[in-house]
């Protein structure tokens, strides 16, 4: 009798215990891992779908799935700092437990993988595009001038602005897309501002912390770029509008200009027919931008 109620409290505590599991997520990390001869798969469709029958049952009996991004390079260099054998399950386990605490996750909610991969690496490039700006923006180091951080300015004067934007907006679902050029790379950036029926906002922290990060980035070193904003509302036609980032401030894109950034292709320069059901308009007034926080030297 002792030794059922012992085997039962373990049952209901294995529901207690949440997992994370490394996922790789295409054909190439795939045939990376192919080397160590402890990971046995040789097909990567066929991992995949015992992944997501694994995945199914244990959310069957309670278990709560994250699902980390599994990168062999860093999987190696892991191995190579913390004088692991990277042929050792045990070895990926303690590398998928750091990414659980420190990389990019999504939580296993029951939809097919071929959905919750594009999710995965969609936060994968989030988190890397935020470390980024913020190590870039963090190198900028004090104003010769006055002293003040230029990069913690730069993320006031930005949250500032994104704060704007928002309270300006008009009413209904609002994505923003915010691109900074430079070497080496130029950074692209996107949120979601969803209003429910009360007129709430919903912002998520992660993509919040990512936009305003690459904008501050763009504010703090006069990059090339802009910031453009789309709005949905039931039973109106959508509207877009921008500015481009001019100095540490922001310069309203006129309606002819957002309607040619739009109707324009990027490749061919050719111009391309406008979506129905779409103003291409001149934004809202931000305020006296001379007087929005941050760096003014």
């Amino acid at each position: 009798m002792a030794r059922t109620d012992h085997r039962t409290m373990r049952r209901v505590l294995r529901r207690e215990i949440a997992g994370t599991i490394g996922l790789l997520t295409d054909e190439h990390d795939f045939r990376a891992m192919r080397r160590y001869r402890t990971f046995t798969f040789d097909d990567h469709l066929t991992y995949l779908r015992q992944m997501e029958a694994l995945l199914r049952t244990r959310a069957a009996a309670g278990t709560h799935t994250t699902l980390a991004l599994f990168d062999p390079e860093e999987y190696a260099e892991f191995c190579t700092a913390t004088r692991l054998d990277p042929d050792n399950p045990a070895s990926r386990t303690r590398f998928t437990a750091e990414l659980a605490a420190t990389g990019a996750t999504v939580p296993y909610d029951g939809r097919p993988l071929t959905d919750l991969v594009p999710a995965l690496v969609d936060e994968a490039v989030r988190q890397a595009t935020w470390e980024y700006a913020s190590t870039l923006l963090a190198r900028l180091g004090p104003c010769p001038t006055c002293g003040e951080d230029v990069g913690r300015a730069a993320f006031t004067r930005a949250s500032h602005y994104l704060t704007r934007i928002l309270d300006t907006a008009p009413a209904g679902n609002r994505h923003l897309v915010c691109s900074v050029s430079g070497p080496p790379e130029t950074l692209v950036t996107v949120l979601h501002a969803d209003q429910n029926t009360e007129g709430a906002t919903h912002l998520d922290e992660a993509e919040v912390l990512e936009f305003t990060s690459v904008l501050a980035l763009g504010l703090a070193t006069s990059s090339p770029g802009g910031l453009v904003m789309r709005t949905s509302a039931p039973g109106a036609p959508d509207r877009v509008y921008g500015w481009r980032l001019r100095g540490n401030n922001l310069a309203p894109l006129t309606a002819g200009e957002v309607f040619d950034a739009y109707c324009t292709d990027v490749e061919s320069g050719e111009l391309i027919s406008p979506e129905s059901d779409v103003d291409y308009c001149a934004p809202p007034d931000l305020g006296d931008q001379e007087t929005a926080p941050g760096h003014h030297h």
